[in-house]
């Protein structure tokens, strides 16, 4: 199944998770520390609320400019290949995150989500990707696809599909790719501060 198939099967926790997941791999981009949105993974595995992690983590992550954005506003139009622009889209997958985790409000978000971390992963990837937009990826097509994306595209469909098979059980293994994923990205942007990339 494309990406865009399996969002549109998944339940409230696995958009959750699809979500959480593709905002946690870009933590390094608002400069947060690696456990900063361990709170939101344990309220998904427990079931219990998730609205006071969020604020927690939004205070210590900030939202900048992009605070009461809206969830229309993740995706951003016109975005420029540079790393300011991957932050602003990393702090407005912040801003949207929904307090409750009901299906109408986190579908929309993780929807969002999943195409604001393939555009993040587009603009910093050095490799050219040479698709027109991120949409054609989540639809399943491969052709001509970077490695950061193509790397991105497979951590959100394996996230999707541990939910999906696993329920609860997949969270683990969902965190795991998370932070392999916030490994790659932060590797990525020092690179790219150290005018390498």
């Amino acid at each position: 199944m494309s990406l865009v198939e399996l969002i549109a099967q998944a339940d409230e926790r696995g958009l959750a998770a699809s979500g959480l997941a593709c905002l946690d791999r870009c933590v390094p981009l608002l400069g947060g520390d690696d456990l900063v949105l361990r709170p939101l993974w344990a309220s998904l595995a427990d079931g219990s609320d998730w609205s006071e992690g969020l604020e927690k983590a939004r205070g210590s992550l900030g939202t900048g400019e992009a605070t009461g954005e809206g969830i229309g506003k993740v995706i951003g139009e016109g975005i420029g290949e540079n790393a300011d622009e991957a932050e602003v889209l990393a702090r407005r997958m912040l801003a949207a995150a929904p307090a409750s985790q009901e299906a109408a409000g986190i579908r929309l978000w993780a929807d969002a989500c999943s195409v604001a971390s393939l555009q993040i992963h587009r603009l910093l990837d050095p490799a050219e990707d040479r698709a027109p937009s991120v949409d054609s990826r989540r639809e399943g097509g491969t052709e001509g696809m970077s490695p950061l994306v193509a790397a991105e595209l497979r951590r959100q469909v394996t996230v999707l599909e541990l939910l999906a098979g696993h329920g609860a059980a997949g969270l683990r293994r969902a965190l795991d790719i998370s932070t392999e994923g916030r490994r790659v990205l932060r590797a990525v942007v020092s690179r790219r501060a150290r005018g390498l990339g």
